[in-house]
Parts: C-alpha cells; sequence; structure tokens
C-alpha cells in the first residue's frame, strides 16, 4: 500500500470493513477483531490509528515486532479455524502504521478461544447468537444445506404416495411397491429424509401438504394498477402454495395471466401472446424456488406493476457469487438435493444457463444483489416489441 492511498482511507474513517487500533496489546481482543473480519466481508486493520480522531500515532520498530508476534498467535492459536492475516507496514508523515489485511473466510463461521462468534456491524462488531445466522455461516461454507436440514415436525406419513408412485415410475421405469426396501430406506436414499423426518426438499417436494408443515414457504402474489408498491388497490392477489411443482406452475398462471399480451400476427380476437416470453417466467421462477435461502422463513414475492414484474427472493446470491457471474453462466447450488430434482419435476437444467437464456428471450431485465437486507430480486421491465 502506497502512503496516498493509507492517506485516503484514514480520511473516510472506520466502516464495516476497516478499522483503527493505535495499539494492541492484548491477543484475545485482536482475535475478536479478526474473528469480525473473517466472519464478514473481511477488511483491514490498521494500528497506528486513533480510532476516535483518526490521527497516525505511529508505531515504533519494537512493537511493530511485538504486534505481528501477537496477530501470528491471536490468529493461530486463539482464532478457530485458524487463518492467515497479512501484514504490510506502510510510512505515513506521522509515522509507521501496521496495515493487516483480512481475508472473507471460507470455512465460516469463525470464533475465538471461548467459543464466540463475531461479526461486523458498521464499524463495531457484535456476538452471534441467532440460530439462524449460525446455520447460514455454515451453508456459506458448503457445510450444510438449507434444503436438507428437518422440516418441522414432518414425517414419512406426510408424503403423498400417490404423486411419489407417479415420479418413481416415470424416473425409474419401476413400481415403488415393488421395491424390496421399506419406503423409509428408499426416501432416505433419496436423501428426501433421515430417519422417519423428512427434510425440507422431501417436503416442498413430496408432502401432500408442504405448508402445513413449512408455512413460509410459499409464494405470495400480487398485481398492482400502477407502477407503485404503494397502491391502496390490487387487480389480483394470491397466496400460491402446494408442492414445488404445483407452485411453480400457479406462478407461471399468475404471471402470465396479469401481464400485457400482444396480437402480432393474429386475429383481432384471440388472446395474443405475453409481451415476455414464457421461457423467461420459466427461468426466473425456477431459480427463485430452487435458489432461494431456505434458513430464512419468508416466501417468495412475485409483484406485477404496470411497468415491470419483480421476483423477489430472500436471500442473496451465495458466497462470490455476483450478478456478473450469473449473466455468464456461472452457478453455485444452494440447495443441491431441490437442484438434483428440479431438473426432474421442472423446466430446469441445472447448469446455470438459466438466467443467460432468459436474457437471450428477453434483455430488458435487471438483477438486484441486496446483501444488507438478505435477497435477490429480478426486475423485468415490460416495453412494446
Amino acid at each position: 500500500m502506497e502512503t496516498i492511498e493509507l492517506i485516503e482511507i484514514l480520511s473516510r474513517g472506520e466502516d464495516s470493513k476497516t478499522q483503527f487500533k493505535e495499539n494492541i496489546y492484548n491477543a484475545e481482543s485482536l482475535a475478536q477483531e479478526l474473528v469480525a473480519l473473517s466472519n464478514s466481508q473481511g477488511g483491514l486493520l490498521i494500528i497506528g490509528v486513533n480510532d476516535k480522531t483518526w490521527k497516525v500515532t505511529g508505531l515504533s520498530r519494537d512493537e511493530i515486532s511485538r504486534i505481528n508476534q501477537l496477530i501470528s498467535n491471536a490468529a493461530t492459536d486463539i482464532v478457530k479455524p485458524s487463518i492467515n492475516p497479512v501484514t504490510e507496514n506502510v510510512s505515513h508523515p506521522d509515522g509507521l502504521v501496521m496495515v493487516v489485511r483480512v481475508s472473507k473466510g471460507l470455512n465460516k463461521p469463525y470464533m475465538d478461544n471461548k467459543g464466540i462468534i463475531w461479526v461486523k456491524t458498521g464499524s463495531d462488531k457484535r456476538k452471534v447468537t441467532s440460530r439462524e445466522e449460525i446455520q447460514r455461516m455454515f451453508q456459506e461454507s458448503g457445510l450444510i444445506h438449507g434444503d436438507e436440514i428437518p422440516a418441522n415436525g414432518a414425517s414419512i406419513s406426510d408424503i403423498d404416495l400417490e404423486f411419489l408412485r407417479s415420479f418413481f415410475q416415470k424416473e425409474f421405469g419401476e413400481d415403488l411397491e415393488a421395491q424390496e426396501s421399506s419406503l423409509q430406506i428408499i426416501l432416505n436414499n433419496m436423501n428426501l429424509a433421515k430417519g422417519e423426518i423428512l427434510n425440507i426438499a422431501g417436503t416442498l417436494l413430496f408432502a401432500k401438504q408442504p405448508q402445513f408443515r413449512l408455512p413460509s414457504f410459499i409464494v405470495k402474489a400480487v398485481a398492482f394498477p400502477g407502477d407503485d408498491l404503494e397502491s391502496e388497490s390490487y387487480l389480483d392477489s394470491r397466496d400460491i402454495n402446494g408442492r414445488m411443482s404445483d407452485i411453480f406452475k400457479q406462478s407461471l398462471s399468475f404471471i402470465i395471466s396479469n401481464i400485457p399480451h400482444t396480437q402480432k400476427n393474429q386475429s383481432f380476437n384471440s388472446i395474443g401472446e405475453p409481451l415476455v416470453p414464457k421461457i423467461v417466467w420459466e427461468e426466473l421462477v425456477a431459480n427463485s424456488l430452487i435458489h432461494r435461502d431456505y434458513f430464512i422463513q419468508a416466501p417468495i414475492r412475485i409483484l406485477v406493476f404496470k411497468n415491470r414484474i419483480e421476483i423477489i427472493s430472500p436471500g442473496h446470491l451465495p458466497n462470490n457469487l455476483t450478478i456478473e457471474n450469473i449473466k455468464s453462466g456461472n452457478s453455485n447450488i444452494r440447495n443441491p438435493i431441490l437442484a438434483s430434482f428440479a431438473t426432474k419435476l421442472l423446466p430446469y437444467r441445472g447448469i446455470g444457463s438459466g438466467i443467460r437464456r432468459a436474457l437471450k428471450a428477453y434483455p430488458n431485465i435487471d438483477f438486484i444483489d441486496d446483501r444488507e437486507n438478505q435477497l435477490f430480486k429480478a426486475i423485468v421491465k415490460l416495453y412494446e416489441q
């Protein structure tokens, strides 16, 4: 880092990725800062700067040597799992400053030697106590997936046997009852249950009434007459529930019935074709159902306005995936069980090409990855072709 870059950073003050310390003497308090940065977006710990005045106080050579040893001990012996911060000594007109770079962690959650998980909140840090937040950290590291956790009280008795029989016959060419294994073993082998307990994937895919156990995992769809969410009236409103395949079909039906149609070369009395090709809705709705964050207890929302349609999914893009990545066909499967079955139950290919196909069919689509509010939004703008 050059001196001019350091001066620019100091002029902006502390934030969620930049922390100032005048000096450090305690390895445990240092470890808490390293843990918080690792569990968040990573960042810089700049030592030799007063955190109140943002003024450089500087460090001596002996202090730099001592702090380097302190950082090494904290990162290796106190932070669990251990991390590898990178230190750099930068000259400033008012003294020597140590810049400690901490990368965003790949093995979250990180914790201190007391088992406490810390994250950044603005320029401060806080303890993590919520089970859902801890689960999401494990999810980011690929250690657990939302679709494999047990559904709330769901058991094998909740399975719609007729629907499962039909799927089994179509997929494997065999009768379910002709199998030598019990239904419990079959569902366990299909990764839909553990013992007698259905997981979220098994419940959403094959239960008779999934929302009896998982009431938050529905689609709330509303069509408004204008362009404003605050409108006091609406044209259509539905709570769409059922198995995932049912929700997919009903969501498509809601959108297509509430968007403009064009006559093109058809006769005046014909229904016309949807302004936006059906494949766009197939890809966007399938993605919202399969890739949403199932650790967040909230519905998917479909909002139809006069000038646009918004499909809002709980959970931002997983890990380091970006909007540019998904436009290029990259993917990171958040719910592998659902994704594997979706290729058999929905028009979903599971190879990361859905967004590209949607954009090719209808380029006027924007995406918002809102990490602060934990949601991902696809906005399809309506225009006459």
